[in-house]
């Protein structure tokens, strides 16, 4: 029989029973709001170029389609990163990596441009299951949205009472 040492098994078996849940939701929002964030400005900062690809190849009606996705981009990466509106935040970002998945996949060719912005393929999928997973977990703990729910049920709680005490 292997003798293993005490210390170990109460790491393990201590470690077992607690979770870091609400730390890895944190994490998984900062971390996919940050490339999130990074893709809607580099796409910013290179708007004309980017605009040519996405007349061409992804058959956007116009520029203002464009900086409408790009800024719906930056403002959800926002969100997601400060936890704030989280759930609401993710339905339009799923939603832009639908289309850049179905893009994508009906894109033939890519000019050279259009790949310095363009996902490769599978990465809208990666985004698509890791926002879902964030939409049914929620944003955690460690959020604004966490810290306005205590608020609206500490103010309820509230008035609750005092409606208790005049009665």
């Amino acid at each position: 029989m292997i003798n293993i040492p005490k210390w170990l098994k109460t790491f393990f078996m201590f470690n077992a029973g607690h979770t870091y849940s609400n730390l890895s939701r944190l994490f998984l929002r900062l971390f996919t709001g940050i490339m999130f964030l990074q893709m809607g400005v580099r796409q910013m900062t290179h708007l004309e170029e980017f605009a040519n690809v996405a007349m061409g190849s992804m058959g956007l009606p116009s520029e203002s389609a464009l900086v409408a996705i790009i800024v719906l981009e930056i403002v959800c990466a926002v969100f997601i990163i400060l936890g704030l509106f989280t759930r609401l935040a993710l339905i339009p970002s799923i939603g832009v990596m639908i289309y850049a998945e179905t893009v994508m996949l009906a894109a033939t060719s890519v000019s050279s441009a259009g790949q310095m912005f363009i996902f490769e393929p599978g990465y809208p999928i990666m985004f698509i299951g890791i926002f879902a997973y964030m939409l049914l977990a929620g944003p955690g703990k460690i959020s604004l949205d966490y810290l306005i729910a205590i608020h609206t049920i500490s103010e309820k709680d509230d008035d609750e009472s005092e409606v208790l005490e005049k009665a």
